[in-house]
């Protein structure tokens, strides 16, 4: 037979099974755009920006919808009720976390961000409860904040958002880092690229044809090279701690595993392994320190396009604080002003805006819809956060969505920026801690002075397609 038609009949074959896959899996999925074989909907979804597409699909659709990400159907959840209904009063049923193929080629579903079933619930209880005791009774997880927040006042210039990692560095690793060590810069490169790379079209096709990944794309590879580059130093690190580990003085979270790791030697169902080890440390670094320095980043900068609100700030700040000592976490009750415009910056940059994928645990009836387990869910946080009946101007940068008219904090059940549910973020109480604390002491110490007219800042961000990152800017920090 001619090699031709062998070809178009192959094609064609894998056509037909497409198609049939497709229509067979969507049994009583929501309604959505019809998906081209072997495509899905990646031709009418438009990947630099991912939440305008899935809100345009919504006022086709409504607020449960599928889309086809290629070959696999994805349901996406949209505005609060319908995230509510599902994160959380169906929480169990869609605490599933559908794991990227390029995450499970360096992770291999283990870890606590990217890892399910028993795995996960076993080293999220174990990670919580390791973090609340932070230190061990050391030193609190404040006071190392504390303590980050003094070195980033004192070598502002150079930082480059690099506190954040200094503090997780202090609750994994035991030690932190100086800012000019080229180790530590070139971990937060890493980082800093991923981050870039993750939000790139090519691995998020990867992401939906891992058939590739081995093939062609640069940055796929980049990102897989730049992960094992930090994988690596974990590595040495947990060797490090191996030798000189004392189990009846943990110093931090990597002793306080390989030390589980020994009372459950002779469990054969332990999920408390080297490899895991690993991967939890390297998930609570990587989410310990690109998400709130990236949030930090993004902070300033709406500071330097609002100096009213920066204004503001500072008058409460030296009113409550005053200039001679460190801000502590007992002043955010008198700071609600302070409170609302941290929590407008995360409102407003909406840093994850579909959060990370979750799946659901098994077959799931939902608003007259049967989903079946596995399924890949896509709650829209963009959705919740941006709500014009909940926050009358969603695309203004307003601290007055969280006061009341007497000027008191104000909370808010649509504040989601760590997601909700069984799989909110683990580190959240650490994140608004170092939020607060780091902000509160650059703006005690120092007047953000932008290099042009407020104007001509541009707030929009860089890349707004997994991960919204902030643009480049310059500014001067004037002391006080």
């Amino acid at each position: 037979m001619d090699p031709t038609v062998v070809l178009v009949l192959c094609l064609s074959l894998l056509l037909l099974f497409s198609l049939w896959k497709q229509s067979h899996g969507r049994g009583n999925l929501p309604p959505g755009p019809t998906p081209l074989p072997i495509l899905g909907n990646i031709l009418q979804i438009d990947f630099k920006n991912l939440t305008k597409s899935l809100t345009k699909l919504s006022e086709v659709y409504g607020p449960v919808f599928t889309v086809y990400l290629g070959m696999k159907p994805t349901v996406v959840l949209y505005g609060y009720e319908a995230v509510k209904e599902a994160l959380i009063d169906l929480g169990e049923e869609f605490s599933g976390r559908n794991i990227p193929p390029m995450n499970e080629k360096v992770n291999k579903g283990l870890g606590v961000i990217f890892s399910n079933g028993k795995r996960w619930k076993d080293t999220r209880r174990f990670s919580l409860m390791t973090l609340r005791n932070f230190g061990m009774g050391k030193r609190s997880i404040e006071e190392r904040v504390q303590e980050e927040a003094r070195c980033l006042v004192e070598d502002l210039r150079q930082t480059n958002g690099a506190a954040p990692c200094n503090v997780i560095c202090s609750v994994i690793f035991q030690n932190r880092f100086d800012y000019k060590d080229q180790q530590f810069l070139n971990l937060i490169g890493r980082l800093n690229e991923n981050f870039r790379l993750v939000n790139s079209k090519i691995v998020q096709v990867c992401n939906m044809f891992p058939f590739i990944i081995d093939y062609l794309p640069r940055n796929s590879k980049q990102t897989i090279k730049n992960t094992t580059y930090i994988k690596n130093y974990v590595l040495e690190k947990v060797k490090e701690h191996q030798e000189s580990l004392d189990i009846n003085n943990p110093r931090d979270f990597i002793d306080c595993f390989l030390i589980k790791m020994e009372q459950e030697k002779n469990n054969p169902q332990s999920e408390f392994t080297i490899d895991n080890l690993f991967v939890t440390v390297f998930d609570l670094f990587v989410a310990g320190t690109e998400t709130t320095s990236t949030t930090l980043r993004y902070g300033l900068l709406l500071l330097l396009k609002h100096p009213e609100v920066t204004a503001k700030v500072q008058e409460e700040i030296e009113r409550v604080i005053g200039r001679h000592r460190s801000p502590s976490m007992q002043d955010r009750s008198r700071m609600p002003y302070m409170d609302a415009v941290i929590h407008e910056i995360q409102r407003y940059i909406d840093l994850i805006p579909n959060s990370l994928p979750h799946a659901t645990t098994c077959d799931v009836k939902f608003r007259n819809y049967l989903i079946p387990k596995g399924t890949q869910i896509l709650p829209s946080l963009n959705s919740v956060l941006h709500d014009d009946k909940e926050f009358p101007k969603p695309e203004e940068f307003d601290p007055g969505h969280f006061l009341d008219k007497s000027g008191n904090f104000k909370k808010s059940d649509y504040f989601m920026p760590f997601s909700t549910g069984k799989r909110v973020c683990a580190g959240e109480g650490l994140a608004r801690m170092e939020l607060f604390l780091f902000l509160t002491s650059i703006l005690q110490n120092f007047t953000l002075k932008p290099p042009v007219d407020t104007k001509e800042i541009d707030t929009t961000p860089l890349v707004s397609g997994f991960i919204h990152v902030p643009p480049f800017y310059k500014l001067s920090f004037i002391p006080v």
